[in-house]
């Protein structure tokens, strides 16, 4: 993926053929629905998938690609999200903040959310902070496999932020499925608004991201991410029908 100049749309193909692959796939974010006031998705270890990558970054990994790939999925997510509030919500968009990479390996390097530091291989979005952080080895080595995996990782992630800043009515109890909808809805939504290119390969990046990310059992109750084909399908929800289409 890579940001493009404005007004030049250059969305790929229907998400189609994600969607025949997900039928052929086999199968710590959390969200307390009793809290009152805004949506919160919970406040520590919030998990952007149930495992990290398995090795470590292989040689000839692209430092410099890296971070740019990861401040562009940032500003593209934000861009989006600040483009397009006013005609679906009330109120006004602030942004959270960017934590960004942290080393899980070490204690002192990992943001403290609530009392407790994130964890090693993990991606988050913060309510008592208000910020996303993602752990250095997580995204170096999902990254190596493709740089759609930052953009993934990462408007999840904002997902959980927006959740945060809407009534507790519109957020969904399988509030990491709807996280994986907003995804869909910020990078195919801004495909169609000329800000983000799809390069060939990353739509088979994506759906090979959903497979390392999937737990092992469906849905079932608050803070579960869901199966591979379930978040699949939330993200191809987004992808294909907009932000609105993750509130039905």
């Amino acid at each position: 993926m890579r940001q493009t100049a404005r007004n030049r749309s250059r969305r790929p193909g229907a998400l189609a053929g994600a969607l025949a692959l997900a039928a052929a796939l086999t199968g710590a974010c959390g969200f307390d629905p009793a809290q009152s006031g805004a949506a919160r998705p919970a406040a520590q270890g919030t998990r952007a998938a149930s495992g990290a990558p398995a090795g470590g970054t292989p040689r000839g990994f692209d430092e410099r690609e890296f971070q740019e790939d990861v401040g562009t999925a940032v500003t593209i997510t934000d861009d989006f999200w600040r483009r397009h509030w006013d005609r679906l919500f009330t109120g006004e968009y602030d942004s959270p903040r960017v934590a960004g990479l942290y080393d899980g390996r070490d204690p002192a390097s990992a943001p403290v959310c609530g009392r407790e530091r994130l964890e090693p291989d993990n991606a988050a979005y913060c309510p008592a902070g208000d910020f996303v952080a993602w752990d250095a080895h997580l995204m170096r080595s999902g990254y190596a496999r493709g740089d759609a995996w930052v953009y993934l990782v990462i408007s999840h992630e904002w997902g959980h932020a927006i959740q945060n800043r809407l009534r507790r009515g519109l957020v969904s109890p399988a509030a990491e499925l709807q996280a994986d909808c907003l995804a869909g809805a910020v990078l195919y939504g801004s495909s169609d608004d000329g800000t983000l290119k799809f390069e060939d390969g990353d739509e088979q990046e994506l759906v090979d991201a959903f497979k390392v990310i999937g737990d092992k059992a469906p849905w079932t109750k608050p803070g579960d991410h869901g199966s591979a084909v379930q978040r699949l399908r939330s993200f191809s929800r987004g992808g294909e029908n907009g932000v609105r289409a993750c509130f039905t």
